[in-house]
């Protein structure tokens, strides 16, 4: 039988946080890499929206969200118990004000408005992630989980636009959670071109 086929973009953060849970799941896939500029039909058939991620299982079921590729995933097997560390809430914040401010800032001639407003309304979000850290090494605990891994590629994004201003603010915590993340052999996995 056919492995399931993961539609993906490298660089996509939603994609990412997809690749990184079946990677730890161990579940096999068949990653097939899309230019989003010109996107495969088959991807077009099974998701007519024609954003990344999109997991075919193998019955023909079609998972288009990456939360539900992650939950998907870890309910089959879930060796770090990263269920365990799901703070939907959370998760809920860096998708929505976060990603919005983050793409006001990244691609301010896109989105409109002030791109510094943005920086600053995200780096407010990303205060309330650092006083998390003070608990524990990760965002729900000790140890990594789903909230770690869905809400990291975002935070990579926002610290990749502008490394020196990012290197400045006073979130020492939560660069050093970012950088064990970036430097973890699983991400670097992930990441393989």
């Amino acid at each position: 039988m056919p492995s399931p086929i993961l539609y993906s973009f490298r660089r996509c953060p939603y994609a990412i946080r997809a690749r990184l849970a079946l990677l730890v799941s161990g579940m096999t896939v068949e990653r097939r890499e899309v230019s989003l500029r010109d996107k495969p039909a088959e991807l077009l058939a099974a998701s007519p929206k024609g954003t990344v991620p999109v997991l075919v299982l193998e019955d023909g079921r079609v998972i288009e969200q990456s939360l539900e590729i992650m939950r998907h995933a870890l309910a089959l097997n879930d060796p770090e118990d990263w269920l365990g560390g799901d703070d939907p809430a959370l998760i809920e914040v860096n998708d929505g004000a976060f990603k919005r401010h983050l793409d006001g800032y990244k691609y301010p001639d896109r989105q409109g408005g002030d791109p510094h407003h943005h920086r600053e309304s995200a780096l407010t979000l990303l205060g309330v992630l650092e006083q998390r850290l003070t608990a524990h090494d990760n965002l729900c605990r000790a140890t990594r989980g789903l909230t770690d891994i869905a809400v990291m590629p975002f935070v990579r994004q926002f610290a990749a636009v502008d490394r020196d201003w990012f290197a400045r603010q006073p979130l020492p915590r939560l660069r050093g959670w970012l950088d064990r993340h970036l430097g973890s052999p699983l991400f670097v996995t992930a990441m393989a071109r």
